[in-house]
């Protein structure tokens, strides 16, 4: 079976190719995708080439973040998952190309035990699951925090998300970004724009628990200083490498914890807010455009900061 596409051939260089898949299993199902989107995180450094990992080399095909219908199920799949529409985290079914995480094609067959229903929510905001459990999985392992301040460092989608599971969990909410764009859809108590004043000058101390999803250093490092006494910094971007001063961690005797992805179940818990209206994510799917377009896709998805996130419809 041949699909089409997204195609990393070298650094700085994509397109959409015919590609080859495995036969699929039995415990196979056969995704014919809809929509994807595209990681501003991941992505950019797969780009760029900066992916460290041996399997994440040369031509590979990104994406980690399709919905789509499925289309055939093999012989173990329970039969009602025919016609199902469903996200999923990318694939490995490709034949001479690796996948990283193989999301960005137009077919893809993956265990059936991966996919996620998305029935009774819009099938376009599927695409945001996987952020949205990175974010819930960063909020749960700050701990209890009801009743107590957060402040997220970072509004693009997951600060936006985990700022959204924070007030869920009934925290009071403070956020902060350079973007004002960014700063009018998100959900918090208090926002605060980033610039020359630190957030403890703007006033912004006691914090419990730091969320830093800005991916910063720098923004990281600045706002320590709004951190309560045995405070929590919990760390959701993604960093090449760590540079904190550390004086100021010792003085507030902090805990410096990192999240990895999401845990087992969270993409359920937020299949299920969305649907019972809870978690609000539509506001976060600011582009639409066609995978014809995908090179201005990518260039807006990447260098926009009015974007936060973009579907693409294939």
């Amino acid at each position: 079976m041949e699909a089409q596409a997204v195609v990393i051939t070298a650094a700085h260089q994509f397109d959409i190719q015919a590609v080859t898949l495995q036969p699929a299993g039995d415990d196979d199902v056969t995704i014919e995708t809809l929509y994807t989107s595209i990681s501003a995180g991941t992505e950019r450094m797969l780009l760029a080439g900066r992916m460290p990992h041996p399997m994440l080399q040369f031509p590979v095909i990104p994406g980690y973040e399709t919905v789509g219908r499925i289309v055939a199920v093999g012989s173990n799949v329970p039969a009602e998952l025919l016609g199902e529409v469903v996200y999923v985290g990318g694939a490995r079914c490709y034949v001479a190309v690796n996948a990283a995480w193989g999301g960005q094609s137009s077919h893809l067959h993956v265990d059936y035990r991966r996919v996620v229903p998305v029935a009774g929510m819009q099938a376009h905001e599927g695409v945001l699951l996987a952020l949205a459990a990175t974010a819930l999985h960063g909020v749960d392992i700050a701990g209890d925090i009801a009743g107590k301040r957060v402040l997220v460092l970072g509004q693009g989608p997951v600060g936006q998300l985990a700022a959204r599971h924070a007030r869920l969990a009934g925290a009071e909410v403070i956020v902060s970004d350079r973007s004002p764009q960014r700063l009018a859809v998100s959900s918090a108590d208090a926002c605060y724009q980033a610039g020359e004043q630190t957030l403890a000058q703007q006033g912004v101390v006691d914090c419990d628990v730091i969320i830093e999803a800005s991916g910063s250093m720098g923004a990281l490092s600045a706002a320590v200083a709004s951190l309560a006494l045995n405070g929590r910094i919990v760390l959701l971007g993604y960093y090449d490498e760590l540079q904190l001063p550390y004086m100021p961690l010792f003085l507030k005797q902090a805990q410096l914890l990192t999240a990895k992805e999401w845990a087992n179940g969270d993409l359920q818990r937020c299949r299920d807010l969305i649907v019972q209206g809870r978690l609000d994510v539509a506001p976060l799917l600011t582009h639409r455009m066609r995978i014809a377009d995908v090179a201005q896709a990518y260039d807006i998805a990447l260098n926009d900061q009015a974007c936060l996130k973009l579907v693409l419809a294939w």
